[in-house]
């Protein structure tokens, strides 16, 4: 199937320019809306293209945007002055793409990687009810009690914030290499000059560590059908910050896979097998909650609801079951009320 790709500009309601991208299936209208919320320091028309073109040639409507200092959106480079303008920025203009009249009736998708997972849960929190389900790849949403910093550095951190917000003291390790495994998907990443690969400013890491915090306390308040994929190898973002939501959240219809050996860029850093088998189980999830609305968003037309059981890709040869869905600790869990 072709895909439709375009761009634009738009501005915030702080008057930033922001850059956003779609993917549109080219044959047919799309059956359902995907909103992507990009990771730290990433972009979406270079980065998240191969998220946007195979999610578009399985029929779905797919539209990104940079955060505020990210990728091709205007802004001191990677500087979030506050998170939640990220939130205020996402919602507004995904918003305004499902009011349009052709898409009103179409269920409506959030897919976050990383940081982007933590945009997603808090447009979930920000309207509870408007959003049919998510996405998330291996998500930020708690902090790890291995990296998690000494209170008092967080205090002597807080103490100087606002004399020097912009300056990137923050130290850390590379995280490119940490995050890709497949040396040449790393290296032509590394290559992308939309990424940013400086330092963390201080105020933009205090922020992460508050949104985190914020998160970690109110699990238990997600609702939404949600999806969280995490690599077992992952070193940026715990695995047991994904068990932590799935165990703890409200939702009826919750689904969590761990993919053994995989690091943390499971769409983007792995081997082309892995990134096919991970999107494989994307596109399932999706399409069985897929659904057409009435314009008062009741339900229409129903396809097969999502099972109680563990759900197997078609697309998976038998390689790909072993490897991904046998072993110790219940590689997926998935939980739906019937």
């Amino acid at each position: 199937m072709e895909v439709d790709y375009r761009e634009e500009y738009i501005r915030n309601s702080r008057g930033v320019q922001l850059f956003t991208c779609r993917w549109l299936p080219l044959s047919s209208a799309p059956k359902a809306l995907v909103f992507l919320c990009h990771g730290y320091g990433m972009e979406c028309s270079n980065f998240m293209r191969a998220c946007g073109v195979t999610l578009a040639t399985a029929g779905y409507g797919v539209y990104g945007m940079d955060y505020e200092g990210h990728g091709r959106s205007m802004g001191a480079r990677c500087y979030i002055r506050k998170f939640d303008h990220i939130v205020a920025d996402c919602d507004q203009f995904f918003k305004s793409i499902c009011d349009k009249e052709e898409n009103r009736r179409k269920s409506r998708f959030l897919y976050g990687e990383s940081m982007g997972g933590a945009v997603t849960l808090l447009l979930h929190r920000r309207d509870p009810t408007f959003w049919d389900g998510a996405v998330l790849v291996a998500p930020m949403c708690k902090i790890s009690e291995k990296v998690k910093p000494h209170p008092v550095v967080v205090t002597l951190l807080t103490q100087v914030e606002e004399i020097i917000p912009k300056w990137k003291i923050v130290p850390t390790k590379d995280v490119i290499d940490s995050a890709f495994k497949d040396p040449i998907k790393r290296e032509k990443i590394r290559s992308n000059k939309l990424i940013y690969q400086d330092k963390p400013r201080l105020k933009t890491a205090l922020e992460l560590l508050r949104t985190s915090l914020d998160l970690e306390d109110s699990l238990s308040e997600v609702k939404l059908p949600f999806f969280v994929l995490h690599g077992e190898a992952d070193t940026v973002t715990d695995p047991e910050v994904s068990r932590a939501l799935y165990e703890r959240a409200s939702s009826s219809d919750k689904t969590m896979k761990l993919y053994p050996g995989m690091w943390h860029g499971l769409t983007a850093g792995e081997p082309d097998d892995n990134v096919e088998a991970v999107f494989a189980d994307i596109i399932t999830w999706l399409n069985q909650r897929s659904l057409n609305w009435t314009s008062d968003r009741a339900r229409h037309t129903v396809g097969e609801p999502p099972h109680e059981s563990k759900f197997v890709s078609p697309e998976f040869d038998k390689k790909h079951q072993r490897r991904f869905l046998c072993g110790l600790k219940g590689r997926t869990q998935h939980h739906s009320a019937m």
